[in-house]
This record gives C-alpha cells, sequence and structure tokens, in this order.
C-alpha cells in the first residue's frame, strides 16, 4: 500500500485512484527563458521517479507536464534579441528536453504549451465569469477571490489576514485586493491573442488550470511541483478550477523541497544559481539523479562541490559492484548455484522488500537508495565464489532497482568503442610482456584521455568509463 503525503490535507494518505489502475498526475513545468537550473532539475527528477515506481506498480499513469512559453522574461529576452517570443521559448524548450532526457527522465505523456492552449484558457475564463467568480474591468479579467469559500486551504492562509503589498499587488481596478488576473491586454511589442475583452493574453495561474482539464480532465489524481508554488500559483489554480467545473481539482498535492547552495537559499541576487549545464561539466547526469534522489523529496537538498563528489563516489561504489559481478560472471567456473546459495538467494529477497517499504512511505528515496546500499554490501561480502547463476541473479535485482529510480548502474557500451579500447588494453598487454613501459604507458595515457578506467586484477585488466 502507497502512502502519500498530501500538502492539502498535511497527512499521510493511503494513494487510491479516481480510475481503477490509472493516475492523471500533471506537474508544472519550467518557464522556458533560459537553460534550466538545479531548482528545476528537482521536480523533473523527483516526479518522473514517483512515476516510474507507480507504472512499477502497475499504474497507467496519464503524465502531463506543461512549458509556460509566453511570459514577461521571455519578452524581454526576446525583444534584447530582436526576435519573436516564440524563438526563444522554442530554444529553450529544445534545452530543456535535452536536459530531461539526460537526467533520463521519461518522456511525458503530453508537453502541452500555452501559446497552443489558448482556446481553453479563453473557454474557462468565459465559464469562470459565466459561474460569478471572475469579473472584466477595461480589458483585464480578474477572479474575484472571496467569492470562493475554500481559497487558503491549502496554504492555510486566511485572505482576511494577508496584507496589500506582502503577496499581493494593490491594484484601483479590482474589486478586493487579493483578486488576481485571468486576461490582460497585450502592451506594445508582446505576444497576443483575441478576445471578447481585449487582444491580449492569459494571467500565469490560469494557464495551468486550462491544460490540466484538457488533458486530464476536471478532477486529476496527483498535482505535483516545487514548494515555492504552493502559494500563489497553486492555491489560484484550485480556486480557478474548481470554481470553473464544479468539482474537486486534484486529489493529492506533492511538492518538492528547496535547493540549498552551500547551506543558503539558492537565488540569483546572491551569486549562488547555478545552471544544470554547468554542474554536469564536472558531474554526469546521473550523478546529478542520484544526488537529487538521496534526500527525501520533501525535504531541502544542500548543494556543493563535495556534496555532488559524495554522491559521485556513491554511485561509483554500486558501479563497482555491478562490474565486479559481471566479471564473476565471466571467469567463475561454478555455473549454477550452490547449496549455500538457495539460502542466499532468499536472503537476498529482503532488499527489494526493504526498498519497496521505504518507496511506499511516500517515495523515500533516500532509504530506498539505502537498501541498494545494503545489497551492494550484500554482493561484495557473497561475490568471489559466486556461481555464475547467483551473480546473474545479484547483479539483475542492482539493476533494476536502481531502473525502478531511473538510475543507470551499468555502462552500455557502444561496440565500435569497445573493440578498440579492447585492442588498446590487448596491446599494453603485449608492450608489459615484452617490457616495453613507454609504450604500455603511451597506451595507458590514451585510454585514459578516452574517459576509460582501467583496473588491473589477478584475473586480467577491467575497465570501465568514468562517467
Amino acid at each position: 500500500m502507497i502512502k502519500v503525503h498530501n500538502t492539502l490535507t498535511g497527512k499521510k494518505e493511503e494513494f487510491t485512484t479516481i480510475e481503477p489502475n490509472a493516475v492523471r498526475m500533471y506537474v508544472c513545468g519550467p518557464t522556458v527563458y533560459n537553460l534550466i537550473h538545479i531548482g528545476n532539475a528537482r521536480p523533473y527528477v523527483v516526479f518522473d521517479t514517483v512515476r516510474r515506481y507507480l507504472e512499477y506498480h502497475g499504474y497507467k499513469v496519464n503524465y502531463v507536464q506543461n512549458f509556460t512559453d509566453v511570459d514577461d522574461k521571455i519578452i524581454d529576452k526576446a525583444n534584447k534579441e530582436g526576435v519573436d517570443s516564440n524563438v526563444i521559448s522554442k530554444r529553450f524548450i529544445d534545452e530543456a528536453l535535452k536536459d530531461a532526457e539526460g537526467l533520463n527522465v521519461m518522456p511525458s505523456s503530453h508537453n502541452p504549451l500555452v501559446t497552443q492552449e489558448m482556446p481553453q484558457i479563453i473557454a474557462m475564463i468565459e465559464r469562470l465569469i459565466e459561474n460569478g467568480y471572475a469579473y472584466e474591468k477595461n480589458g483585464t479579467v480578474y477572479f474575484d477571490t472571496p467569492k470562493f469559500s475554500g481559497y487558503g486551504k491549502l496554504s492555510r492562509k486566511n485572505i482576511e489576514e494577508l496584507e496589500v503589498g506582502a503577496r499581493v499587488e494593490a491594484d484601483s481596478a479590482k474589486k478586493s485586493p487579493f483578486d488576481f488576473v485571468l486576461w490582460k491586454p497585450a502592451k506594445p511589442g508582446e505576444p497576443e491573442w483575441s478576445s471578447s475583452w481585449s487582444t491580449g493574453r492569459p494571467g500565469w495561474h490560469i494557464e495551468c488550470s486550462a491544460m490540466a482539464k484538457r488533458y486530464l480532465g476536471d478532477e486529476i489524481d496527483i498535482h505535483a511541483g516545487g514548494e515555492d508554488l504552493v502559494f500563489p500559483h497553486h492555491e489560484n489554480e484550485i480556486a480557478q478550477s474548481e470554481a470553473a467545473n464544479g468539482t474537486n481539482f486534484a486529489r493529492y498535492w506533492l511538492h518538492n523541497g528547496f535547493i540549498n547552495v552551500d547551506n543558503q537559499k539558492m537565488s540569483k541576487s546572491k551569486g549562488n544559481f547555478f545552471l544544470l549545464r554547468d554542474i554536469v561539466d564536472s558531474f554526469s547526469y546521473n550523478t546529478v539523479r542520484f544526488f537529487l534522489l538521496s534526500s527525501h523529496y520533501r525535504s531541502p537538498v544542500n548543494f556543493s562541490d563535495e556534496l555532488m563528489q559524495a554522491a559521485e563516489n556513491g554511485l561509483e561504489r554500486i558501479k563497482t559492484a555491478v562490474r565486479n559481478l559481471q566479471h564473476q560472471i565471466d571467469t567463475c567456473g561454478s555455473e549454477e548455484l550452490s547449496e549455500n546459495e538457495q539460502g542466499l538467494m532468499d536472503e537476498a529477497k529482503k532488499f527489494r522488500a526493504s526498498f519497496e517499504k521505504s518507496m511506499d512511505d511516500d517515495f523515500n528515496t533516500a532509504d530506498a537508495v539505502s537498501a541498494i546500499f545494503e545489497l551492494v554490501k550484500f554482493s561484495n561480502v557473497n561475490r568471489e565464489s559466486a556461481s555464475k547463476e547467483f551473480a546473474s541473479a545479484l547483479k539483475k535485482e542492482i539493476i533494476e532497482l536502481g531502473g525502478i529510480l531511473g538510475l543507470v548502474f551499468e555502462e552500455v557500451q557502444n561496440t565500435a568503442d569497445a573493440d578498440k579500447i579492447e585492442g588498446l588494453i590487448a596491446e599494453r598487454q603485449a608492450a608489459r610482456a615484452a617490457k616495453d613501459w613507454a609504450r604500455a604507458d603511451a597506451v595507458r595515457d590514451e585510454l585514459q584521455n578516452m574517459g576509460v578506467v582501467l583496473e588491473d586484477t589477478p584475473a586480467g585488466p577491467r575497465w570501465s568509463y568514468k562517467k
């Protein structure tokens, strides 16, 4: 039984779905005006892992993650470059998808773009006006926040206690200072769409409500995103969606914690803002994913070079165990399980059970990774005398558990590269046999330049890639 911490109730709840064995899941995606940063990478990785685990349990997940491709920051960048805003958004959508692929994030069922959903957005605003929850003034449409009695139920903010200027911007056109924009007239040089109120563009909050409705329906199972979106974005989504659709919007709300850099909240003003591309210049995407999953998704994560290096070392421990098992498979003489190994096989099953218990408890990837490390320790203790069948079973188990988390523990080798590497290793062995140490060292340097780590063992040389 999977239990999920629901931001809406503040409690862990048993996970059930609207439809049997099917999950409707919406995740807020990035605003595409730049390359994604480590803070964007966290929800990519975290909620992809949630999806993977649900699919592991047999659910069919309709996974929707949008791109916000109309925004002031996109428009500003487009104006500076002298191009249309869609040139900027397409550029960074393409780059975000490359980063997602690098992080081994599964493709979404749908990646809707705001600019392609305008009829649905306008239709939802029209419904809100019809239902008495929105009003128009001078071409701008506002949500009438006090009309929605449930406002504040996600963030637990009391509307009467909110002060103008703290979270909302004073505007004389509003009935209430807490009302927010659904549609606004376009300024010169901005992208614009026709509506009965004005030629303009939507407010930010209405976009996700309209896209969730189109691709998932009036009620969804999971809505997810970063902790910073709880208020006002997700609070406003609830108000809009429930006022327009007349039903509960999302059953479970999941939010990942913040990224801190050297124990300080990441922000551009502090100069501790890291693009993902900058990080993967020094560490692999796989290491970034491993790092992000080594903490519980709701906890804040502290980012530093030292902690990334520790994550890389931990990942390498697992990969080394997998390589050692493969070496045992290739070189051991015994094919079938020994009598002792029959009992060890039963003992090994406890690690998957521990892994599942952790993931069932609000997707606790930190403890799930710990279960994999325990399996690695068990493997290292029992590997050297293992039969081929036992070593193969242990290797398969480590790789499968990693795969549920989207982690790669075994390098996929290009056949042509592998043939070249094996040839260079054979050449080095021949040079060593001939005591041509200069040539042997030169070959080793060449292998290192190819990103190959060479390990000399009593059974012969073994190699792997650095990352």
